[in-house]
């Protein structure tokens, strides 16, 4: 493996689905996070708020099978090429990046997040 640089323990990973090459989101993993995705196929992060390594559809279903993982040249940056199983928002739309910097939705709402979570997405 590359010696993937961290910084104070992360790596940020940018996700693109592998069909439409979207991208779907952008996350923090830690070392254990990528080994854990590397070992299994499907996508591990770690959460700063909540402090603890997550698998991306644990609560929500909507799972990432890792098809590729890329490193940037300064290996300070991945990739993590996905078939996304339903959206990968937490606010129910299929990618993070559903609106435009006005604030405009241009993105499509997948999915109903109090439903899934209990919870308003925010």
């Amino acid at each position: 493996m590359l010696n993937l640089k961290f910084s104070d323990g992360l790596i940020p990973v940018i996700v693109q689905d592998a069909r439409s090459k979207d991208v779907l989101m952008m996350a923090w993993a830690n070392e254990e996070a990528v080994q854990l995705t590397r070992k299994t196929g499907f996508a591990h992060y770690y959460s700063r708020s909540r402090k603890k390594l997550w698998k991306k559809g644990e609560e929500s279903g909507h799972f990432q099978k890792v098809v590729r993982i890329l490193a940037d040249c300064d290996e300070d940056c991945l990739i993590y090429v996905v078939e996304q199983t339903g959206a990968a928002c937490h606010t129910g739309h299929a990618t993070c990046f559903f609106r435009t910097l006005d604030g405009t939705v241009i993105g499509t709402k997948v999915f109903d997040p109090e439903k899934v979570y209990g919870k308003k997405g925010h």
